[in-house]
């Protein structure tokens, strides 16, 4: 019988402690501990709360905690006085029809047109091999893009090896992209706006060794979640796909890919390679650069010829 009578009186312990009493009903207090532990401060509750490696970890990464509006980018990001190269940049030069303007006006159709049947906005502008002129299309697509009313587009320099985007543009390289993965700036400081209106630009940043590794942190799709909300478009220039696998990792942020190939320079098989680079990709287009002159002065004087035989049937 004692031994029953010792397993009630556990029995009935365990129960009065899981109801935070004792036996003679007084309540059941946690106890000190026999060390004290010093209050943690604020930044470093902060920083044990934010995830490793992500902004906000108190290691002077800073704290994405401000709402984003658009109102709030415009107050805080850079304007800029751009001074791009009216050669390249063919919607900053004054001639409204420039050699090529009318063909970016085309791509710009194609792309709303494929909008209709698929959800498209972040488009990835890359090429199978250097020089053969995506950031040439990437830079006056997102400027043919805003040149419609109310249009507000972002342009980002991806390409983290060879940027040239801010050259073309006039403008700095930094504060930007690799700035922002490394933790060191947040979304609005990097980005800048220069005299073309609702045009937003994203530079390069600062130079760094390992850029691979640096785009694939998480960070970069982190920031096209936060602000595509914003923008109608995003147009994310990479580097060429043959060679490095930035522009594969680069895709994955993005809806669709945009190729472009340089006529009479860009190898079949080596074109073909590219491609296989973004199998379940979302092949937008493919923009044949450096065409022969002769065909661009045809084309030229067919657009001029159409424009003054409307404006004579009107």
């Amino acid at each position: 019988m004692s031994r029953i009578h010792e397993a009630l009186k556990r029995a009935e312990q365990e129960r009065a402690a899981s109801q935070g009493t004792r036996t003679d009903g007084t309540p059941v207090m946690d106890l000190p501990a026999t060390e004290s532990v010093p209050a943690m401060p604020e930044t470093a509750q902060a920083s044990k709360a934010a995830a490793p490696g992500t902004p906000g970890n108190g290691q002077g990464t800073p704290s994405f905690t401000t709402s984003f509006t658009f109102d709030t980018l415009l107050a805080r990001c850079a304007q800029g006085e751009w001074k791009p190269d009216e050669k390249t940049m063919l919607f900053f030069n004054p001639e409204e029809n420039a050699l090529g303007t009318e063909q970016f006006r085309t791509l710009r159709s194609r792309l709303y047109q494929m909008r209709e049947k698929a959800s498209v906005k972040k488009i990835l502008v890359t090429s199978a091999l250097p020089q053969e002129g995506k950031s040439f299309v990437a830079a006056n697509l997102a400027q043919v893009l805003v040149r419609q009313h109310g249009r507000r587009v972002l342009l980002i320099d991806g390409d983290l090896r060879v940027a040239r985007l801010h050259s073309a543009l006039g403008t700095t390289s930094s504060p930007g992209l690799a700035d922002y993965l490394m933790g060191e700036s947040d979304e609005f400081s990097i980005m800048q706006r220069g005299p073309m209106e609702n045009l937003f630009f994203v530079p390069c940043g600062r130079t760094v060794t390992h850029p691979a590794e640096l785009i694939a942190n998480g960070r970069l799709k982190m920031l096209l979640q936060r602000v595509e909300q914003l923008f109608d478009w995003i147009i994310v220039d990479s580097p060429p796909a043959v060679p490095v696998s930035d522009a594969s990792q680069l895709a994955n942020f993005c809806d669709g890919v945009l190729m472009v190939v340089r006529s009479n320079a860009t190898p079949y098989d080596t074109a073909q390679k590219a491609r296989q680079e973004f199998q379940g990709k979302l092949l937008v287009g493919v923009v044949l650069n450096g065409i022969m002159r002769s065909d661009s002065y045809y084309s030229r004087y067919y657009y001029e010829s159409y424009e003054k035989t409307a404006r004579q049937k009107a």
